[in-house]
């Protein structure tokens, strides 16, 4: 599958080309023939004889724009000048900023913000620890915690190269929930120390988001912080990709008319993503689920799973495969009405596809290069996802953690429950309404300005309301907080 041009590998060029009729033209043709997609044409300066011009295009990869920007060169006349890359120049100096919300005029200011005013929010807080909700930023603030251990699908990166990715999630708590989010990059894959960390800063945050660390550490790490912290904990890879794909493959069964307690559903994955999809899947009714690794279908009498009968994989084996599949995953898919894959790239092709039941939905979801063709999977699919937002039907975590952490903020939520992850993806399933639901068209978009505010909703309900005001980015009818009484807050 030769990828599109791709806004992640966008570049613009500065250059000069003389100021005859048809050289932006002859500009833009080799580019298009070169594969590129221009995307913006802007002259800067014009003189006598030349002119400046900054052409912006997309590419497929870093290969490809080079091969461009040598394609420019080539254009008679053409002198090019600085070539910038817009993914980097979006990410010069970090993505995040801290700002003030009371203003720092005067003495006066000062005093109220800090010293010597900030005691007597000092000793409230101490006699009443609950306070700190109300007059500090922790009612509205997450950690984004990871140790660098499975970014993205890059691998063990560590906890540096992890930084741009935690800065990307905490900008999308704030876009989309209105929520402080702070990147945490912990310089440590010690399953101890990481707990013990995340301990040391919790009580400054409202919620944890655990982000990009490997399994099966990370279910430990989630177990451990859940049971010691009295704040809800969240892993994005687990909890978030299984309450975003519930919800599409609730609109997908409405697409095809099955339900889900009688469809045969095969996974390929049993790590973190895998793991978490399934457990959600079982709670919602499905029935019929095999789950197959890279050694296939994942079974009580495999010989990996017969020797560690407290591992998370023999924890797999025994909620799943009713009917006693074994073999492959090639196997298992034949006659299988659902197909969900977080694995790996290109394990399967269209005629694997096509064994499937007639009607089959196809979620192929490894990042950036899916488990089959999306392409060959329409061949002999109803429906199909990826994980990837140039084709229908992205399964995307923004759908889902927003307005998860926003629900679980304004409930004051100390934990989450299966019931809350639930709740999260039937509301996001109906947000699609039934007039707008067809098989490119089960997920709403990351931009659906409904998204938010009604996973919140349903989050917020699920969790227990707690009897105070929601947040004015909630859901929920905002109101004016009551300042404290004189003397006391």
């Amino acid at each position: 599958m030769t990828a599109a041009p791709s806004v992640s590998y966008s570049i613009t060029v500065r250059l000069e080309l003389p100021a005859r009729p048809t050289a932006v033209s002859e500009l833009t043709t080799v580019i298009e023939r070169g594969g590129g997609l221009v995307t913006a044409l802007d002259v800067t300066a014009s003189g006598a004889d030349r002119v400046r011009v900054d052409v912006t295009c997309a590419a497929r990869d870093v290969g490809h724009a080079n091969t461009l920007v040598d394609e420019m060169r080539g254009v008679p006349g053409v002198e090019i000048g600085k070539v910038s890359d817009r993914t980097f120049l979006a990410h010069l100096g970090g993505k995040l900023t801290i700002e003030s919300k009371v203003p720092i005029r005067n003495r006066d200011d000062l005093s109220l913000v800090y010293t010597p005013g900030v005691a007597r929010i000092c000793r409230a807080i101490a006699d009443d620890p609950s306070d700190a909700r109300r007059l500090t930023i922790k009612r509205n603030t997450v950690a984004v915690v990871t140790d660098g251990s499975a970014v993205l699908g890059l691998g063990n990166l560590g906890p540096l190269a992890a930084l741009p990715v935690m800065e990307g999630k905490a900008a999308l708590f704030k876009r989309f929930a209105g929520i402080d989010a702070f990147p945490i990059c912990l310089d440590t894959q010690d399953t101890d120390e990481i707990v013990a960390a995340v301990k040391a800063i919790a009580p400054v945050f409202a919620g944890i988001n655990l982000e990009d660390i490997s399994a099966p550490r990370c279910f430990e790490i989630e177990r451990r912080l859940r049971a010691e912290l009295d704040i809800p904990v969240f892993h994005d890879d687990q909890h978030g990709t299984a309450i975003v794909t519930l919800a599409a493959l609730t609109n997908a069964l409405r697409v095809v008319r099955k339900a889900l307690p009688d469809v045969r559903i095969v996974m390929s994955g049993a790590g973190a993503a895998g793991t978490a999809i399934l457990t959600l899947l079982l709670h919602a009714g499905a029935r019929d689920v095999v789950v197959c690794d890279v050694a296939g279908v994942v079974a009580g009498d495999r010989p990996d799973v017969l020797a560690a009968p407290d591992s998370a994989l023999a924890g797999v084996a025994a909620r799943t495969n009713p009917r006693g599949v074994s073999g492959t995953l090639r196997e298992a898919l034949v006659g299988a009405d659902v197909f969900i894959g977080v694995s790996a790239p290109g394990i399967l092709t269209g005629d694997d596809i096509a064994t499937m039941a007639s009607d089959a939905i196809v979620f192929a979801m490894a990042n950036p290069d899916p488990e089959v063709d999306p392409v060959d999977a329409a061949q002999h699919a109803a429906v199909v996802a990826t994980g990837r937002s140039d084709f229908a039907n992205q399964i995307n975590n923004v759908l889902a953690f927003p307005g998860v952490f926003r629900g679980l903020l304004d409930a004051q939520s100390t934990k989450i429950t299966e019931a809350v992850l639930l709740a999260a993806a039937t509301a996001l399933a109906g947000v699609v309404a039934d007039d707008e639901l067809n098989a490119t068209y089960i997920v709403p978009s990351v931009f659906h300005p409904d998204v938010t505010k009604v996973v919140a909703a349903a989050v917020h309900q699920a969790a227990g309301p707690a009897p105070v005001q929601a947040h004015p980015h909630s859901s929920s009818l905002p109101a004016a907080e009551a300042g404290p009484t004189f003397g006391r807050t």
